[in-house]
């Protein structure tokens, strides 16, 4: 029997957020012997429905149908389908009935404000993170990832990480190889996995007016040294709490949490580009403990560096081949 694959749509959703996931279930069920997937676009209001380029996709009206996976788009419209207490109401009714329930982009925002993120790590796009994590403190939003997976709900980053979250959940459904043969039609990277990076420190501090830009940069060149608020503070000639404040208020996290990410973005490159010892890639980026590099590899990718390490090695084999 076909698992039942639906995706709510709203005026101004975000096109690719639909059609990218729903051709990733497409290309797959060609692959299975009996068909996969049954497939459907959902709305309030039966009928064609305008994304935010204008384009229409037609859509059926919210039922009492049985599903599988519900997975709701984001977009410009996520606002208004937000606050829409008929939309609410189907998602936590199709939530409850449905094996798994997922979100793209902004769609994180309908499935908090259902109330089916309460407690859970989920992720959002970049550029919406910190608004989506001051709305909802209940939960932990983790803006670094790709995709996260809590339970039976599964979110994910803009647009075209979309693509990457219904490709897992075709793994889930159909098993690596139908997975991979399905990115393979599409001519897109398998996997991205689901914690790698969404953006860097560095490009998200390089905002107009920006200050602390060169401060990162002189920050990177000295990962092997300590960086405590204090020194960081010093460094840009402002009191430590002064600067907390302001750095966390500009860039979207605390100082603490940039030169985290700093560290991981420098090593993973360390440990996917070269044979370095991880060891040694431990020491100099400031990790010192390789087991506690491994701790922060697995947080923030998913995985641990001996395993990006792997990756980053068959992916370069097979780009030769």
């Amino acid at each position: 029997m076909p698992h039942t694959v639906a995706v709510l749509i709203f005026p101004d959703f975000q096109l690719l957020d639909a059609a990218g996931p729903l051709t990733v279930f497409e290309v797959a069920g060609r692959e299975t012997a009996s068909p996969a997937y049954r497939l459907r676009l959902i709305a309030r209001t039966a009928g064609a429905v305008a994304s935010s380029s204008g384009a229409q996709l037609f859509a059926e009206a919210f039922s009492d149908d049985p599903l599988d996976t519900l997975i709701v788009a984001g977009g410009w419209g996520t606002r208004e389908a937000s606050a829409c207490a008929e939309t609410l109401a189907y998602v936590r009714a199709a939530a409850g009935r449905a094996r798994r329930i997922a979100s793209v982009c902004s769609g994180a925002f309908t499935l908090a404000a259902a109330g089916l993120l309460d407690g859970c790590r989920a992720t959002t796009h970049w550029g919406r993170a910190a608004e989506f994590g001051r709305a909802y403190p209940q939960i932990r939003v983790e803006p670094d990832r790709i995709f996260v997976r809590d339970g039976k709900v599964w979110t994910s980053a803009g647009i075209t990480a979309g693509i990457d979250l219904a490709l897992a959940l075709v793994a889930e459904d159909l098993g690596e190889a139908a997975a991979k043969r399905a990115a393979q039609q599409l001519v897109v990277y398998y996997r991205r996995p689901g914690g790698q990076s969404q953006f860097s420190a560095l490009i998200e501090a390089d905002r107009p007016g920006s200050r602390f830009l060169p401060l990162l940069a002189w920050a990177r060149e000295r990962l092997d040294e300590r960086l405590p608020v204090e020194r960081l503070a010093d460094r840009a000639a402002m009191s430590p709490r002064h600067f907390a404040r302001v750095f966390a208020a500009e860039t979207g996290m605390t100082p603490a949490k940039a030169i985290e990410r700093l560290r991981l973005e420098t090593s993973r490159e360390r440990v996917e580009s070269g044979s370095e010892p991880i060891e040694r890639v431990a020491a100099r980026t400031g990790f010192g403990d390789p087991e506690r590099m491994r701790r922060a590899f697995i947080r923030a990718f998913g995985q641990p560096p001996q395993a990006l390490r792997r990756a980053a090695k068959a992916n370069s084999a097979t780009d030769f081949s």
